[in-house]
């Protein structure tokens, strides 16, 4: 079973039997991602840990409504963005027009393999060449390289073009390939790299 049909599975064991097993399976499928997210919008891991739990709420309560939603990704990820929206907006009682006025804090996750033989030292290097992106930038880039995310997708869930997507991803291989063709999943001698228009990955 793919991963989408099993997603669409839980929606429909949860909307029609409140069954608790799936809504929790599909709560273990989404969180460290929707985590990931929401700690790059308000950048502190108690305040995330308190707005995906607060996601998984409102999904249990909007229940009888999963089956009717085509994309419980860009569902989910809207939701977590529209609340980290309106944290910031009352931490700060400044109301938040735009992304660029956010500074986001992305997190790099190594779980392959490949990943764990990465050093520290590159690691480091990855940080700091990530550091040199624009906020919108480094969040595009988390959502796509380390979600997993088609570049409709994101343009859905941040309220932007897909040119724009493509547009910021074309800036952070422009600056993170020469120096981290690894992280970017490109061969080490390769000194550029181009954008795809149909992959969900850099």
């Amino acid at each position: 079973m793919n991963r989408l049909v099993c997603i669409s599975d839980l929606q429909e064991k949860i909307a029609l039997y409140d069954d608790m097993k799936a809504y929790r399976d599909l709560c273990d499928i989404f969180y460290q991602q929707l985590f990931r997210t929401a700690y790059a919008f308000v950048r502190s891991k108690e305040s995330a840990e308190e707005i995906v739990s607060d996601v998984f709420i409102k999904v249990w309560q909007m229940r009888a409504r999963l089956p009717k939603i085509d994309n419980l990704n860009v569902y989910l990820y809207t939701i977590t963005k529209n609340l980290c929206i309106k944290y910031i907006t009352r931490q700060y009682k400044n109301p938040v027009t735009s992304l660029d006025e956010i500074s986001f804090e992305t997190a790099i996750d190594f779980n392959t393999p490949e990943d764990i033989c990465i050093s520290s030292d590159v690691m480091s290097k990855i940080k700091t060449a990530m550091d040199t992106l624009p906020p919108k930038c480094r969040l595009i880039l988390q959502l796509v390289k380390e979600n997993g995310l088609r570049y409709e997708e994101v343009a859905s869930i941040l309220d932007i073009s897909t040119l724009t997507v493509r547009n910021q991803l074309a800036i952070a291989v422009k600056k993170l390939g020469k120096v981290l063709p690894v992280y970017l999943g490109y061969p080490e001698n390769l000194p550029t790299a181009k954008t795809s228009t149909s992959n969900t990955k850099l």
